[in-house]
C-alpha cells in the first residue's frame, strides 16, 4: 500500500491541483462579475494555499493574493516563449497568451527557486467596464513533508500488520499443522501394527475427512488382520487335525489292528473320511479362488428356480425328519430365472444348510420364491438363533465365525457363505440377510427374470 501510496500520490495531487485551481478560478469570476470585492475573491487563493494576481489590458497589476511568498512564481523572472518579464510588474505576455488561447491559459513551468513544477492558469474576465486578467499560480507536486508524512505514516502501519501477520500466522499455523503432525505419529504407531490407535479430529473439515477416513480404514485393517488370524488358525487346524488323524490310524494298522479286519476297516474308513474333508476343503478353496480371480465363466441359462428348491428340499429331507423341522414353500409353482443353475443350486443348498445348523428341534424354515418388478427375490427363513447386528458385515468373509471358539465341523469347510457371495457378485445379484439375536435369519438372494433372447 506504501509503494502503491508512494507512486499515486504526485499525479494525483498533480491533477487534483489542476482541477481546483479551474473550480477555485470560477468561483472568482463570479464574485468578480457580481462586483464583490477583490479582496474577497483573493482571500479564497490564501485559503487553498496559492497566489494569484488581477491585471487590466495593459498588463498593470490591480490586485494580489499570495500564501506562498517567495515561491509564488508572480514575484520572479519567468520565460516563456523566449520572453523574461515579472508577472506582477509587467502580465502582458501572460495577457497576449490568454488572447491567443480563446481566453483561457494553462501553462506549466519550473520555479527557480524551488525546483518544484507549478502551474500558472490564467482567464479572461470581461465586465461591461472593463476587462480583468486573473492568473493563478500554484504548485504541481507536493511538499515534502507531506510525502514525510506519508513515508513514516506507512511505515508505522507497516511494522503492525507484519507483527499481526507474524502472531496470526503462527496461531494459524499451529492449528493446521498441531494435528497434521499428531495423525502422522498415529500413522507411524499403525505402520507398526497397532491397531489400536485413533485419529482424532481437528478444526478443519479437510483434515476431519482426512481423520474419519483413516480411523475408518484402520478398523477395517483391524478387522481383515483378524480375519488373516483367524484363517491361518483355521485352516491350519482344518488340514492339521485331519493329517493327524491319518497318521493316527496309520499307525494303529500298522502296530494294532493290521490283522484285525473289523478293526482293521473302523480306523480305514476313518482316514477315509479324513481324506474326503481334505478333499472337499481343498475343492472349495479352489472353487472360491476361482471365482474371485474373475476367471470363471458362468454357464447362464433360463430354468425353473422352483424346481431346484425342491430338489434341494427332498436332497435335505432326511435331516429336516430328523430334526422334526417344519420346512415348506411359498410361491409360485413355477418360476423361470436366467442365471448359471448349478452355482444358484449351490447358494441355496448352502442357506438351506445353515438355516438346518442354526435351528433347534421343532423349528421352522420357509423358503420363498417372489416376483419383484424386475427381478426373482429368493428367501431362505429361519426361526433360529440370529446374528449379532454387529456381525452381520462379517459373515460372509472367509472362515468368519460367530463363535470363535473354534470347533472344526466334518461337513463344512467354513468358506460356503465366501463361496455364496462369490457367485451371486459373478451374477452381479443383489444379496444379504435380515437377521436379529435370537429371534431367526432371513437369507436373500434376487436374479433377473426370464431372459426372452
Amino acid at each position: 500500500m506504501g509503494i502503491l501510496q508512494f507512486s499515486l500520490i504526485k499525479p494525483y495531487f498533480r491533477d487534483n491541483k489542476v482541477q481546483s485551481v479551474k473550480a477555485l478560478s470560477t468561483t472568482m469570476e463570479q464574485m468578480i462579475l457580481e462586483e464583490e470585492s477583490f479582496s474577497d475573491a483573493l482571500q479564497l487563493i490564501v485559503d487553498n494555499n496559492l497566489c494569484a494576481i488581477i491585471v487590466n489590458d495593459e498588463g498593470k497589476l490591480i490586485y494580489s493574493g499570495d500564501s506562498l511568498g517567495a515561491s509564488c512564481a508572480f514575484n520572479q523572472n519567468v520565460t516563456i516563449d523566449d520572453i523574461s518579464f515579472i508577472p506582477s510588474q509587467d502580465a502582458i505576455p501572460l495577457n497576449d497568451l490568454i488572447k491567443n488561447n480563446n481566453d483561457e491559459l494553462n501553462i506549466t513551468l519550473t520555479n527557480t527557486k524551488t525546483q518544484q513544477e507549478m502551474i500558472i492558469y490564467g482567464k479572461l474576465i470581461k465586465n461591461n467596464l472593463s476587462n480583468y486578467y486573473l492568473y493563478i499560480n500554484g504548485p504541481l507536486e507536493p511538499y515534502d513533508s507531506l510525502i514525510m508524512f506519508f513515508a513514516n505514516q506507512y511505515m508505522f502501519y507497516m511494522l503492525i500488520v507484519i507483527i499481526i501477520s507474524i502472531v496470526l500466522a503462527t496461531f494459524l499455523s499451529n492449528k493446521l499443522t498441531k494435528p497434521i503432525v499428531n495423525m502422522k505419529k498415529s500413522a507411524d504407531i499403525l505402520a507398526t501394527g497397532n491397531y489400536d490407535v485413533h485419529f482424532n479430529n481437528s478444526y478443519y473439515n479437510e483434515l476431519n475427512d482426512l481423520a474419519n477416513t483413516l480411523n475408518d480404514a484402520t478398523n477395517k485393517l483391524s478387522k481383515v488382520d483378524e480375519l488373516r488370524k483367524d484363517l491361518i488358525a483355521n485352516v491350519s487346524h482344518d488340514i492339521k487335525t485331519p493329517l493327524t488323524m491319518i497318521k493316527a490310524y496309520a499307525e494303529m494298522i500298522l502296530d494294532i489292528s493290521g490283522d484285525n479286519k473289523q478293526k482293521r476297516e473302523e480306523h480305514l474308513n476313518v482316514i477315509i473320511n479324513e481324506v474326503d474333508y481334505l478333499d472337499h476343503l481343498v475343492n472349495d478353496m479352489s472353487e472360491l479362488s476361482k471365482l474371485q480371480s474373475g476367471n470363471y465363466i458362468l454357464q447362464q441359462a433360463n430354468f425353473d428356480i422352483v424346481k431346484v428348491i425342491k430338489e434341494i428340499m427332498n436332497i435335505y429331507q432326511v435331516l429336516i425328519d430328523d430334526q422334526h423341522i417344519d420346512c415348506k414353500y411359498i410361491g409360485d409353482d413355477s418360476i423361470i430365472v436366467y442365471a448359471d443353475e448349478i452355482k444358484i443350486k449351490q447358494v441355496i443348498q448352502n442357506f438351506v444348510s445353515n438355516a438346518i445348523k442354526h435351528t433347534q428341534d421343532d423349528a421352522k424354515i420357509i423358503i420363498k420364491a417372489i416376483r419383484l418388478d424386475d427381478a426373482i427375490r429368493v428367501e431362505v427363513i429361519d426361526n433360529g438363533q440370529g446374528v449379532k447386528k454387529e456381525e452381520i458385515p462379517y459373515i460372509w468373509d472367509r472362515y468368519y465365525k460367530i463363535d470363535k471358539s473354534f470347533r472344526r465341523n466334518q461337513q463344512s469347510s467354513g468358506l460356503g457363505l465366501a463361496i455364496v457371495r462369490a457367485i451371486l457378485e459373478a451374477h452381479g445379484a443383489k444379496y444379504g440377510v435380515i437377521s436379529e439375536e435370537g429371534k431367526g435369519s432371513c437369507f436373500y438372494f434376487e436374479l433377473v427374470q426370464e431372459n426372452v433372447f
